[in-house]
């Protein structure tokens, strides 16, 4: 494909909101993990940038852009404020460009549910913005986290001023902000982080007023335990989620948070989870693939936070399994870049399968076996994969081993 014709897709996919989600072929990156403020992270990217684009990697989750209280970014005071521990706002932009040059779509980690505050208002909390743009007073903060507005339209982020969003000022606000990165900074693609904090209607509402290529949600809820056993039935879970991709007009896909909480339990033996009743994959993915973002672990769940980790010795089952699954598969940073070369080989070669074979988020897909040690299925027509250590290969001549490693095999014809 020469320049032009991928210039012209890119003006096409700008005016038309829906045409990466139709698509179907992203596959993203999370590029940093909870320690990575600490390492003139913009810098440290732009020099990986060739080898993201060789792995085959669409789009990049980069680490929130503004300045922030907490140095991780997660807690914004100036939005328009581009010096970050991450580094300036010339480093930041050298990396955007350098992404833009290579073709890898940069995704930026919005952080709109809460705002550290600047100075002391009503109650002597720090709830109002005087002396940075966006100069929001109490009305901006929600009244249960003691703000004059109205109460939150979804969960509460405790310790920080949540914003409220049913304000018309607050709206137009982020809306302008959104489009100023979008538009002027250079970000293609939003991450909502903790998107459970407000109703999805304003996500909805964003995405229509900035017009990334491509969102995801943070929706992370508990899967169903019965004690500190997983559940088999995760459909309440997975509905949640769902439903949360319904009220944003189906704009934004999601993280699966149930596909994950299951594959990490189904690979230390109990791989007959990775089945529902109705023979589909088990998590979103399985009802709703072409909006199922598909992860191990990111900066929360693993990293030095470890607050749900995938269990180290069994990575390349789990990426053998949504590397070659419907829904838009994620690689983490510290899978590809700090567990060794063995393990970035191993990813790499399952990234290709994935593209050579015309694998897609919404590709059909035949669950052969799921059994204790033992997991088998047909994705599209053309590749056949195993996880477990149970021993099994398709039967057919026609089948051709493509890669192997511990505990997984893939095949294509």
């Amino acid at each position: 494909m020469g320049n032009g014709s991928s210039e012209r897709d890119q003006t096409n996919q700008q005016s038309d909101l829906g045409a990466v989600l139709r698509d179907g072929k992203e596959i993203l990156f999370q590029a940093f993990n909870w320690e990575s403020h600490k390492y003139n992270w913009w810098n440290n990217l732009e020099g990986k940038v060739p080898d993201i684009a060789k792995a085959g990697f669409t789009s990049v989750w980069l680490p929130p852009p503004t300045q922030s209280f907490s140095p991780e970014g997660y807690t914004p005071q100036n939005l328009y404020s581009l010096n970050s521990k991450y580094g300036s706002e010339r480093q930041l932009k050298a990396l955007l460009q350098k992404m833009k040059q290579y073709k890898v779509r940069a995704m930026a980690d919005i952080v709109i549910n809460h705002r550290t505050g600047t100075t002391q208002g009503r109650g002597g909390m720090y709830n109002r913005f005087d002396g940075i743009p966006l100069a929001w007073d109490e009305r901006a903060v929600t009244s249960c986290t003691g703000g004059l507005g109205n109460q939150s339209t979804g969960a509460v982020f405790h310790g920080f001023p949540n914003i409220d969003h049913t304000q018309d000022f607050v709206r137009k606000d982020i809306i302008g902000w959104l489009r100023w990165l979008r538009h002027d900074v250079g970000f293609q693609d939003f991450r909502f982080d903790f998107a459970k904090g407000f109703s999805p209607k304003y996500v909805k509402e964003y995405i229509e007023g900035a017009k990334p290529f491509f969102s995801v949600g943070e929706y992370w809820d508990s899967c169903n335990y019965k004690g500190s056993t997983l559940d088999y039935n995760q459909d309440s879970h997975r509905q949640r989620i769902i439903n949360w991709i319904d009220g944003t007009g189906q704009l934004s896909t999601a993280f699966d948070f149930t596909t994950k909480g299951i594959l990490q339990e189904a690979v230390k033996g109990d791989f007959w989870h990775l089945r529902d009743p109705q023979g589909k994959p088990p998590g979103v993915t399985g009802w709703w693939p072409s909006r199922s973002v598909t992860f191990i672990d990111n900066h929360d769940t693993g990293s030095t936070q470890a607050h749900w980790p995938f269990p180290k010795d069994h990575i390349m089952e789990g990426y053998a399994y949504i590397l070659t699954h419907p829904g838009i598969p994620t690689v983490f940073y510290d899978h590809f870049y700090e567990w060794g070369n063995s393990i970035r080989e191993q990813i790499v070669k399952l990234i290709d399968i994935r593209k050579r074979h015309g694998i897609q988020s919404r590709s059909p897909i035949r669950i052969l076996e799921a059994k204790q040690n033992l997991y088998s299925a047909i994705i599209g027509e053309k590749v056949c994969m195993k996880i477990g250590n149970g021993s099994w290969c398709p039967s057919g001549r026609e089948w051709t081993l493509s890669t192997s490693g511990h505990n997984y095999a893939i095949w294509h014809k």
